[in-house]
């Protein structure tokens, strides 16, 4: 790869990229603003939506009362959509599409991180399941209400596009779910407004995904090391980080353990994304797209790391699943969570009324799939503080998240 073919900002957009003013639309036609694309107009309903500053009290792998320097989803959505934008900018694609992308990716994680998510989903298992994705979906088509004439942020057909599709097609070409059934709610939106489940997302879309994948490997080693449950030592034989931890420590023998963590973690982000650059830019060559509709049927995602770095990463998810995510600490935090979730769900289906009023709706007490629904609506959003003050409300004892 030549730095001739890097994108810094000042080109034009690549043909095959999204382009804002040929955007597919909305569902609900408006008048678009003067001053913004349709993206940039997009990222900012996003930002100032309910569901993103909920974010910022959502758990990623640490509990937020366990310390204030830890991520949290808002966190590392943020760390997701700057990395994003610079795998944009590299391909000459819309970075502002890419940001918008990574910023609504997460909005449909329950509380209490994939442990909420896990317990949601099997409570919810005889009316349609629950899938963080499809939820996302349903926060900004249905749930967030802000505007006169429709429910949802009204988002443009390439940002909803990549929301649902960012980790590649969800149909085969019979139809048929690739790996499970889609989830009801994204069938149901994609009969209003066709979001093409059968074909790759764009290159902004897949760039988001990959985004988010480089930034949580970073920062979980970052919040694992500072947490105590990962050391140094016991990095040096995993794929990707020894290589890195090794060249640290010739460099800088004398480093404390705070600086030479930060160096790992800003040298692995490069690594990786260096590494996307390079073979995204190869299969470009390869492919040779022309127009976007090349992208979305190149029948692969075109966004990836080299064979080398992919086998690397897998590793590394299995060394922080044996290691982090399933630590005994964590875990016995984990069976905290699950409860206040599943008592906090037979609860609400016991009793419409106990929901606050904004959520009571008499019509579903004999509807028990519409009544499971809006009961994991309204779980889903919560943060994690005020589902255990809910717990509280509710319950004699509540279970102490450390």
């Amino acid at each position: 790869m030549s730095m001739q073919d890097v994108g810094f900002g000042y080109r034009d957009r690549a043909s095959y990229a999204s382009d804002p003013q040929h955007s597919r639309g909305r569902l609900v036609a408006e008048s678009e603003s003067p001053t913004r694309t349709v993206f940039q107009r997009d990222r900012d309903r996003i930002i100032h939506s309910t569901a993103f500053r909920r974010l910022k009290h959502k758990t990623q792998v640490f509990i937020a009362h366990e310390g204030d320097h830890y991520r949290t989803r808002l966190t590392h959505t943020i760390e997701v959509a700057q990395i994003a934008r610079a795998l944009a900018r590299s391909m000459r694609l819309d970075e502002d599409l890419a940001e918008a992308i990574a910023l609504v990716h997460d909005f449909g994680h329950t509380p209490f991180g994939h442990t909420g998510e896990e317990a949601l989903d099997e409570k919810m298992r005889d009316f349609g399941g629950f899938d963080h994705n499809a939820q996302s979906l349903r926060i900004v088509t249905s749930l967030e209400r802000r505007y006169a004439e429709f429910d949802g942020l009204n988002l443009t057909w390439e940002t909803l596009e990549g929301l649902v599709k960012h980790n590649g097609p969800l149909m085969d070409t019979q139809g048929r779910g690739i790996g499970h059934p889609v989830p009801a709610a994204i069938l149901e939106y994609n009969a209003q407004f066709n979001l093409e489940l059968g074909h790759h997302a764009s290159l902004e879309a897949q760039c988001a995904a990959i985004a988010d994948d480089i930034a949580y490997n970073a920062h979980d080693i970052d919040d694992g090391l500072r947490s105590g449950l990962l050391s140094l030592d016991a990095l040096e034989d995993v794929a990707i980080i020894g290589d890195i931890l090794r060249a640290v420590r010739t460099k800088y023998p004398k480093l404390d353990e705070v600086r030479t963590t930060h160096e790992i973690v800003r040298r692995q982000i490069t690594l990786m994304v260096e590494n996307v650059i390079s073979q995204s830019q190869a299969n470009l060559d390869r492919i040779q797209p022309q127009k976007i509709e090349d992208i979305h049927n190149a029948g692969q995602n075109i966004v990836a790391f080299t064979e080398a770095i992919r086998l690397q990463e897998k590793a590394l998810k299995t060394f922080l699943y044996d290691n982090l995510y399933f630590h005994e600490s964590v875990l016995r935090v984990r069976k905290s969570a699950d409860k206040i979730v599943r008592d906090l769900f037979e609860a609400y289906m016991n009793d419409v009324q106990a929901m606050p009023e904004g959520w009571r709706n008499e019509q579903v007490q004999a509807d028990m799939p519409a009544r499971a629904r809006l009961v994991a609506d309204f779980l889903s959003g919560m943060t994690d503080t005020y589902a255990v003050r809910e717990h509280r409300r509710l319950f004699d004892h509540t279970p102490e998240l450390s």
